[in-house]
């Protein structure tokens, strides 16, 4: 490749790499806190609760990425609120790719964080609490180092579906280069303008790094 096509080729790799990075450390922090949150609480209605986290699992992306451009949209008063508080619109932007990376992949971190908690033996914080330990001690030293290993599944899992996104994050975020084309999305466009050298660079590119993540996490 010359330098031009080097730095095409960087671009989407870059940007993807970017808004994975992000959206995998936000979804992570909000995943421990709801599925700790939900293994340790029993109310009427937790079952539908549960049922509308996985949504997005098992939604086509593009429907998800419809509902959030719809909910984030100029039109609407969240999407209003936004650009009036940063002085521009969230949709179309590389942090709309970062919205809908963290939907997508909510499922995956909060099933992964409910298992590892669930897995956890309650006498053991229990045994921490009688000897006055806080409900924040319990959780920092007993109930986070035990469930540690779920804890770098659910960040890689999140960070390479995040990696991945593509339906949902073309209807909010768009295919704009240099701005928002994702890895996925510049596969696309390559495909379908016959660069058929390029997809296969960039598809590589993914291959190798959703390996090497699912390998990080299998020695997990």
């Amino acid at each position: 490749m010359d330098s031009m096509n080097w730095y095409n080729f960087w671009l989407p790799i870059r940007l993807s790499l970017q808004i994975a990075l992000l959206s995998s450390v936000v979804v992570l922090l909000i995943g421990v806190a709801v599925a700790w949150w939900m293994s340790r609480r029993t109310f009427k209605g937790k079952i539908f609760l549960e049922t509308f986290f996985m949504l997005p699992l098992v939604l086509p992306p593009t429907v998800v990425g419809f509902l959030l451009l719809v909910l984030l949209g100029r039109k609407s008063w969240i999407g209003q609120w936004i650009e009036w508080l940063f002085n521009a619109p969230i949709v179309f932007s590389w942090w709309a790719g970062v919205v809908a990376s963290i939907v997508v992949s909510f499922p995956l971190v909060y099933q992964t964080m409910k298992v590892g908690f669930g897995s956890i033996d309650r006498e053991l914080e229990d045994a921490a609490r009688s000897i006055g330990a806080s409900e924040w001690g319990v959780f920092r030293y007993i109930t986070l180092p035990l469930a540690f290993r779920s804890l770098i599944t659910a960040y890689i899992l999140g960070f390479a579906r995040g990696l991945g996104e593509f339906g949902a994050t073309i209807m909010i975020a768009g295919n704009i280069p240099g701005k928002t084309q994702t890895i996925p999305t510049a596969i696309y466009v390559a495909v379908d303008s016959g660069n058929t050298a390029m997809a296969w660079a960039w598809t590589c590119a993914i291959i190798v790094i959703s390996f090497v993540l699912l390998l990080i996490s299998r020695k997990g």
